[in-house]
């Protein structure tokens, strides 16, 4: 049977992957080129860098991360010496969205504004970004997309997005008019489109004045001291970093200034991690040429909220749409929880972002929860509906 090394942080790892082979279980960051040895499959997420040198002398043949990106894994070293690799695209895609819609909801009610008519711009429109998009425009927002690969490949907006109606737009355009700026690009560092630290002064420096700007993709396509400037000078009036340069030891100036921070969690749904798993573990059954035979329904846990009954609706939609939102998933909790441990020295702080990370709350998707309220009007109802919520 082959040897199997997998992160403590993939979902129910142990459970699937022993009906492979024999399983060693390691703290994510903690592997090393001496868990790899003897290893003939790994199984991480992305606090498990994978490079050249960890491979020497290793016989290891598979490599499978249960997550969307990849930028944690030396994919040329592997295909150079015929190391099979996997991913997880739009495994927590839902889990992303569902966290926007949660920022969203609750700047809103902090601030006393409506969503409706606001414009949002998307930058990055994959798996994640075309779920956001569509949250955002279930949501009655003017939604800008804008992925250069994807127009130049000759993939319309419509067919990207899902949304009807829609074209891409140039960066410049984008930022100019958007109220709310989100990043669901992946990190590159080579190519005509590379991402990291794209985020820099001129990009701020073209952001409408007193704009919200969100990261959670990768942490540095984002160069933290620009984002400082444009937070100090009011370019961007509210900042939300789920994704951090430097992480795990995310900048303290830039924390103290954003408004929501959180340890990169906001693809940390659970069902989003155990349908990464799953992803993986149906990769790995194809890669050995065996029938799987491990699924997670029998070990899914029951939704920690399964209705929500609203006796009277709030005065506004958005309002109504924040009391069910909160109670299923209130992204001030996450916010809390990561200023509570962002003190002592680096390394204390780097601790407790890991921290935070594996013992992450279960979070489920809106879908395993139904909401009731005699008094919403139906088109209230609908968004709740087109948010992903059962009525």
């Amino acid at each position: 049977m082959p040897n199997i090394v997998c992160s403590s942080s993939v979902t129910y790892g142990e459970a699937a992957f022993s009906t492979l082979g024999d399983v060693r279980i390691r703290e994510g960051r903690a592997i090393d080129r001496t868990d790899l040895t003897d290893a003939d499959l790994l199984v991480i997420r992305s606090t498990t860098p994978v490079r050249a040198d960890m491979l020497t002398d290793s016989r290891l043949r598979f490599v499978g991360t249960a997550t969307i990106g990849v930028d944690h894994m030396d994919l040329a070293h592997f295909d150079r010496n015929g190391i099979h690799w996997e991913h997880a695209p739009g495994c927590n895609a839902v889990s992303v969205a569902e966290y926007m819609t949660s920022v969203w909801l609750c700047l809103a009610a902090e601030h006393g504004v409506a969503l409706e008519g606001r414009t949002l711009g998307v930058v990055g429109v994959g798996h994640v970004g075309s779920r956001v998009a569509r949250k955002a425009a279930a949501l009655g927002m003017r939604v800008l997309l804008n992925d250069p690969p994807k127009a130049e490949a000759g993939i319309p907006a419509t067919e990207a997005s899902g949304l009807p109606d829609v074209a891409y737009c140039d960066l410049e355009t984008l930022l100019g008019e958007s109220d709310l700026v989100t990043m669901h690009v992946p990190l590159t560092t080579a190519g005509p489109h590379t991402t990291h630290h794209m985020v820099d002064d001129g990009f701020c420096a073209q952001l409408k004045p007193g704009c919200v700007f969100i990261n959670a993709a990768r942490g540095p396509i984002a160069q933290s001291d620009a984002l400082i400037k444009a937070i100090d000078s009011g370019r961007i009036a509210h900042a939300v970093i789920d994704t951090w340069e430097g992480e795990p030891c995310c900048p303290q100036d830039l924390l103290e200034r954003v408004r929501l921070a959180s340890p990169h969690i906001a693809g940390y749904g659970f069902d989003g991690k155990v349908r990464g798993t799953e992803m993986i573990y149906a990769a790995a059954c194809r890669f050995l040429g065996v029938a799987p035979t491990w699924t997670s329904a029998a070990q899914r846990p029951t939704p920690l909220v399964p209705k929500i009954a609203i006796a009277q609706p709030a005065a506004t939609r958005d309002a109504f749409l924040w009391d069910v939102v909160r109670q299923t998933y209130d992204v001030r909790e996450d916010d809390a929880r990561m200023r509570a441990g962002a003190v002592g020295d680096d390394h204390q702080r780097a601790t407790d972002f890991d921290a935070q990370r594996s013992g992450y709350p279960v979070r489920r998707e809106f879908g395993f929860t139904s909401v009731s309220c005699k008094g919403a009007s139906p088109a209230w109802m609908h968004t709740l509906e087109a948010l992903g919520f059962a009525t």
